[in-house]
């Protein structure tokens, strides 16, 4: 999450949709950057209405507006796969090193998730718990650069952002 105090913004760090390259590329111009723990990095709408937001705008009024990126779902699923085939974790209760992309997407959908399969929800992150979307303004992650020059033109500054914190590369496809 990343505060802009004077321009009264937040940006929501929605998991696997490149919030570690807005962070490095906007970072130095954010009032305050929670980077860790991941929790506080990936804070969701809910915990930001709930716990951020009152301590932000004291005096009771909602000026503060909040921004993020989604991704087309399975293609963030994917991102999330690939993430976990990572060697540091192979033997973890997350990893899915040994596991196919179908098997991954059944057990996210099923009720009862395994550890590999418990990687939250986009909609869920951006949603009040009536499906209300809290986000002021939401791009599509395949549009990131749309939303960084948004930022851009909000924060009066101009930036690069470059790939960081890539999850692996690797052919997946759902077979079934």
């Amino acid at each position: 999450m990343l505060v802009f105090h004077s321009q009264k913004l937040v940006y929501l760090a929605v998991p696997k949709t490149g919030t570690t390259a807005v962070e490095n590329a906007l970072g130095a111009s954010a009032s305050s950057v929670f980077r860790d723990p991941p929790g506080l990095k990936h804070a969701n709408a809910r915990r930001f209405e709930r716990e951020f937001r009152p301590i932000l705008e004291k005096s009771g009024q909602r000026t503060f507006k909040t921004v993020a990126a989604i991704r087309e779902p399975l293609d963030w699923l994917a991102s999330w796969y690939r993430y976990r085939t990572r060697p540091a974790i192979a033997g973890h209760p997350n990893s899915t090193r040994d596991i196919s992309f179908d098997a991954f997407i059944e057990a996210y959908l099923s009720e009862d998730q395994p550890p590999f399969a418990k990687v939250g929800s986009q909609a869920r992150f951006l949603t009040d718990t009536d499906g209300k979307v809290l986000v002021d303004h939401v791009f599509p992650y395949e549009r990131l650069k749309e939303m960084i020059a948004f930022l851009e033109a909000r924060l009066r500054i101009e930036t690069t952002i470059e790939t960081v914190n890539a999850s692996p590369s690797l052919e997946i496809a759902l077979e079934s």
